[in-house]
């Protein structure tokens, strides 16, 4: 018995002035063999219209690609949004504090890169002239935004507790 597939294609296209949905159907059964290819057109103007065709995005493409159609039919551009973690991690890094702190509260994910450890790590490797092995290591235990955020004072006492725990763990293993 063999098992016999259709598949379903679909692509979302959006130009400059136009929304084009198309889709296609591939499959070796004999019912399917004269189904053609689909296409639907419309103008941004005309899409922001057309409720028909915006469920039919949601339910193939899901809600988020739906809100973005939308924007960019509206023309509402987020170039943001598109670029890469990392590459928005390099631009954060050139941010005063301040303005780190307003990013951290535009979005989940500007929230979630503003905590992120790579970047505070790389502000403080600008911040001070040395990293000593201690504060690396302090660092890996409470993240570099808490070493950053520490005064000199405390980050001192903090590595001299952390070397007193480390030397009593080392004293009960021996």
């Amino acid at each position: 018995m063999s098992t016999r597939l259709a598949l379903n294609y679909r692509n979302l296209l959006v130009s400059a002035s136009q929304v084009i949905f198309r889709w296609w159907k591939i499959s070796l059964r004999s019912e399917y063999r004269t189904a053609k290819p689909g296409e639907i057109k419309e103008t941004h103007e005309d899409f922001l219209e057309n409720s028909h065709l915006q469920v039919q995005i949601a339910l193939v493409f899901g809600a988020r690609i739906l809100d973005y159609v939308f924007n960019l039919c509206e023309g509402k551009f987020d170039y943001l949004e598109r670029l890469s973690d990392k590459l928005l991690l390099k631009i954060i890094h050139y941010l005063d504090l301040e303005d780190i702190a307003r990013l951290s509260q535009t979005s989940s994910r500007f929230a979630k890169l503003c905590k992120c450890d790579s970047l505070w790590e790389q502000i403080v490797q600008s911040a001070c002239d040395t990293i000593t092995p201690d504060m690396r290591a302090l660092a890996k235990d409470l993240g570099w935004r808490q070493v950053f955020f520490t005064n000199k004072i405390q980050l001192q006492r903090q590595i001299r507790r952390k070397k007193q725990r480390q030397g009593k763990q080392k004293e009960k293993h021996i």
